[in-house]
């Protein structure tokens, strides 16, 4: 279901290709508009794109409150959930929120759709759930979903081998306790913000676009011409050569590309620990300046 276009690609006979809808990236906006001017116009794609189309046989619209890999930490704008929950709502869908990447604390909150007052009718999970103990992922789902069940079968019939698993659940169980003891999510925004901080000099390089993301999911994108925000061709590689090049200093960053027009855009995501400390953000602002002065180096 995803709009990543690369990753897509190799699998396009197989998949069906069910829609998708212009996504909330002021940066490199598909509409050419400005926000707030733009009235929300990448919002009113999903209302365009539904009337355009049998609107009946949609069952939902899924997407990320931040968007993680695909564009590399791009927040949704304020009034962006808020107008496509009304339109999932006139249209009779229902709004999923991917929040395996986004959830669990990770942007300053438990859920990202929380810094805007959403409550999707359902929430995907994974990834911090179990801290990476194990492999975890959950669906919670609104009480009318529950009821529709309860009114039907009363049971979901699906399921998966390893469901209920009592080692990864256990994992899950301690990382909770875990979190709670130590209050881990209180400590995300004021590290993020320290963070933010940090990474503020890089932004006056050449070659760094903008500097972008929400809590401890921070997005890193590179351009060839800072002024018209034109990407690199996707053949140099320049988010590769920047985390191969920040490797040498230590520090782990998680390269894309395509955030542009899904070809083309190179990015990276840091999205350290929750337990970071600020001379860890340093140390992590130091690799990226020597990073780009290696790439850039010409």
């Amino acid at each position: 279901m995803s709009g990543n276009v690369a990753r897509r690609a190799p699998y396009a006979p197989m998949i069906p290709e069910w829609g998708h809808v212009a996504p909330c990236f002021c940066y490199h906006c598909p509409f050419d508009k400005t926000f707030p001017e733009c009235n929300l116009a990448c919002a009113d794609d999903l209302d365009s794109s539904l009337r355009a189309s049998d609107s009946s046989s949609a069952a939902a619209f899924l997407f990320e409150p931040v968007v993680g890999a695909t564009l590399g930490a791009v927040s949704a704008v304020d009034g962006y959930t808020a107008r496509i929950a009304e339109i999932c709502r006139r249209h009779g869908i229902l709004l999923i929120a991917d929040e395996v990447m986004t959830g669990m604390g990770r942007t300053g909150k438990p859920f990202a759709s929380e810094h805007w007052g959403l409550e999707p009718d359902i929430i995907l999970i994974g990834k911090g759930i179990a801290s990476g103990y194990a492999q975890l992922g959950a669906v919670l789902v609104a009480p009318h979903i529950v009821a529709a069940f309860e009114k039907g079968s009363a049971a979901f019939m699906h399921g998966f081998t390893y469901q209920a698993h009592p080692v990864a659940t256990a994992a899950g169980n301690a990382v909770f306790d875990y979190l709670e003891t130590h209050r881990l999510f209180e400590r995300v925004l004021p590290a993020g913000e320290t963070l933010r901080k940090a990474l503020a000099p890089i932004e006056n390089h050449s070659h760094v676009g903008q500097v972008r993301g929400l809590g401890l999911l921070q997005g890193v994108e590179f351009v060839r011409d800072k002024a018209t925000r034109e990407p690199f061709p996707r053949e140099a590689g320049i988010a590769e050569r920047i985390r191969q090049a920040a490797l040498e200093k230590n520090v782990l960053l998680y390269p894309g590309q395509g955030c542009v027009d899904g070809l083309r855009g190179d990015h990276i995501l840091l999205a350290p620990p929750f337990l970071i400390q600020p001379e860890e953000c340093g140390l992590i602002a130091d690799a990226i300046q020597y990073a780009l002065s290696r790439v850039f180096s010409d």
